[in-house]
């Protein structure tokens, strides 16, 4: 019932800044938490960030706290995933994923794949050295 789409992905240099989109369709989208993942070719998919559905509260994995920032625009159906200081490390494809169950959640429970239902087709992320 609900499609995610993101965009914004490409080629960047080390140090350099992306703009990820994730756009959804529904009515019912401003009620859902949104999460971001990333997954690197033989890696598992792992957690980035995530938002609770009024953008009051936000989560980040180690990895890219500080330099990733996680927002959203619910009356576009849009999340986004600004991504500074972009090393070699960040090359991976990033998904975008919602949440429908509209309950509080923590951090263990938003970093896992499981606890979110709809998925987008993923967007791919290259930063070179």
């Amino acid at each position: 019932q609900v499609q995610l789409v993101e965009s914004g992905g490409g080629l960047v240099q080390a140090g350099g800044s992306l703009r990820l989109s994730c756009a959804a369709s529904g009515r019912t989208f401003s009620t859902y938490a949104v999460g971001w993942f990333r997954q690197a070719p033989g890696k598992e998919r792992e957690f980035v960030a995530a938002i609770k559905s009024t953008g009051a509260r936000t989560y980040y994995a180690d990895s890219v706290k500080g330099r990733f920032t996680i927002s959203r625009d619910n009356a576009k159906n849009t999340v986004y995933l600004q991504m500074n200081s972009l090393k070699p490390q960040d090359t991976a494809v990033y998904y975008c994923a919602a949440d429908p169950k509209n309950l509080p959640g923590d951090y263990s429970d938003y970093e896992r794949p499981d606890w979110y239902d709809y998925w987008g087709q993923g967007a791919q992320v290259t930063v070179s050295s």
